[in-house]
C-alpha cells in the first residue's frame, strides 16, 4: 500500500494544475492515469480558448483566476503558452439573441467581467470580412484569449514534477474501499494506494469512477469535432462564437491561433452521446457551411486536420465540484462540460486553497455547483 496526503485520479486539464498547486502547498500528491501520459483525454482535444465569459459568477470568477495564470506562465515561470489575449466575440444577427446577451451584461459585469456591447462597426474593425448582412451588434470581452492546450498541459506537468507530485501512468482504477462513509483505499490494475483525500477528476470516466464507491454522479460526455486549417497571416484575435443554430448544429466558434492557423469546432445538434471519438464524414462539410456563412472571406483557406473529443455533460452544462455526503474523503472536479481547458488552471488554484488553506472565499462557487443542486436550467454561454 503506497500512502499520500491526496491522492488524484485523471491528469488532464484539471488534474494536471491542482496537483501543481497542492505539492506547492507541501501536500505529498500522487496523480493516478490510465492512459500512457497526461493530458491524453480531453485535454488532447481542447481547441485553445480560454474566458471568463460565462453567464453565473462561479465560472467568471474561476474564468478569470485561470486567465491570469495562464498569461502569466512565460513572466512567473519562464514557460511558453502561447497565450493570446484576443477576447472573445459574440456576434448576434437576431433580436432574440441581443436581448439575451443583452441580459446577462449586468450580472457579468458585477462580477468584474469586463465585457460590453459593441455596435457592428466595431466588429467589422476587429474581424475584417465577418458577415454583415443583419449584423445588430455583439458583446466583447477583450481579456479572454487563447493558448496551446499541449503546451499549457506540458507546463503544469513539469511544474508538478518540479513541485513533488508522484506521477503514476498506465494504471487504471479498478476497486475503491470504504468503510463508515470514508474510502479507505483505491486498488489499480497494479497496485493500491492509500490517501487522507481522494479527488475525481476523471473527466470523461467520471460517472464510472463514482460508481466504484457508490456515488451516481450525473456526468454523461457526447462528443464534438473540431479543426485546424493551414497557416496564414493574422488578421483577427477575437475568439468568434456565432450562436445561430441551425439543423444540425446549435453554435459555431472559430478564431485564429498563435501561428495564424484557423481553428474551429461545431456543437452538433442532435448530441452525440456517448465516447466514440473516431472523425465523421459529415462534420467537415458541416464545418464548412457554417464558416462561410458567418466569414465568408476565408473560403479559400485549406484544411488540415480533423478530430474529436469528448464534452463530459452535466444536465445544467455546468461542472461539478465538492465534497460528497456519501464518501466524506472524495472530493468532487468532474463534469466540465467542454470547458476543463479554460477552468482547470483556476480551479486548481481554488480547490487548493479551499483544501490545504481552508479558505472560505469561495464558498458560493461549491453552491453553486455543489452535486446537491437542483440541475435547472442551462447556462446560455456553455
Amino acid at each position: 500500500m503506497k500512502n499520500y496526503d491526496i491522492v488524484i485520479i485523471g491528469a488532464g486539464s484539471v488534474g494536471l494544475p491542482l496537483s501543481y498547486y497542492l505539492s506547492k502547498k507541501g501536500k505529498k500528491v500522487a496523480v493516478i492515469e490510465k492512459r500512457h501520459s497526461y493530458g491524453r483525454g480531453e485535454n488532447k482535444a481542447a481547441i485553445g480558448g480560454i474566458r471568463a465569459t460565462h453567464s453565473d459568477p462561479a465560472k467568471i470568477k474561476i474564468g478569470k483566476m485561470s486567465i491570469d495564470i495562464v498569461k502569466g506562465m512565460e513572466k512567473e515561470h519562464g514557460i511558453e503558452t502561447d497565450w493570446i489575449t484576443g477576447g472573445y466575440l459574440y456576434p448576434v444577427y437576431d433580436e432574440a439573441k441581443e436581448k439575451a446577451l443583452k441580459s446577462l451584461l449586468a450580472t457579468q459585469k458585477e462580477f468584474g467581467l469586463n465585457i460590453d456591447w459593441i455596435e457592428p462597426k466595431k466588429i467589422k474593425k476587429l474581424v475584417p470580412g465577418i458577415t454583415e448582412e443583419g449584423l445588430r451588434g455583439g458583446t466583447y470581452s477583450p481579456q479572454d484569449g487563447s493558448a496551446s492546450p499541449l503546451k499549457v498541459a506540458g507546463a503544469f506537468y513539469k511544474l508538478s514534477v518540479e513541485a513533488g507530485t508522484d506521477f503514476i501512468f498506465d494504471e487504471e482504477v479498478i476497486s475503491i474501499d470504504t468503510e463508515d462513509d470514508l474510502i479507505t483505499g483505491i486498488k489499480t490494475n497494479k497496485e493500491e494506494y492509500q490517501a487522507n483525500v481522494y479527488i475525481n477528476a476523471a473527466g470523461g470516466n467520471a460517472r464510472e469512477l463514482g460508481e466504484l464507491c457508490g456515488l451516481d454522479l450525473p456526468v454523461y460526455p457526447d462528443s464534438h469535432e473540431a479543426g485546424i486549417t493551414e497557416p496564414v497571416k493574422p488578421f483577427f484575435k477575437p475568439m468568434v462564437v456565432d450562436l445561430r443554430s441551425d439543423e444540425q448544429s446549435s453554435n459555431f466558434y472559430y478564431y485564429q491561433n498563435y501561428e495564424g492557423q484557423m481553428v474551429f469546432c461545431v456543437t452538433p445538434e442532435p448530441k452525440i452521446i456517448g465516447k466514440d471519438c473516431d472523425s465523421t464524414s459529415e462534420f467537415l462539410p458541416l464545418a464548412v457551411r457554417r464558416l462561410l456563412a458567418i466569414h465568408p472571406r476565408l473560403k479559400n483557406i485549406r484544411v488540415r486536420k480533423t478530430w474529436r473529443g469528448l464534452y463530459p455533460m452535466t444536465p445544467d452544462g455546468s461542472p461539478i465540484v465538492g465534497w460528497t455526503d456519501n464518501v466524506h474523503n472524495m472530493f468532487l472536479a468532474v463534469g466540465m462540460c467542454g470547458q476543463g481547458f479554460m477552468l482547470g488552471p483556476g480551479l486548481g488554484k481554488i480547490i487548493s486553497e479551499m483544501l490545504v488553506d481552508g479558505t472560505n472565499d469561495y464558498d458560493f462557487i461549491l453552491k453553486q455547483l455543489s452535486l446537491y443542486r437542483a440541475f435547472e436550467g442551462n447556462e446560455l454561454l456553455k
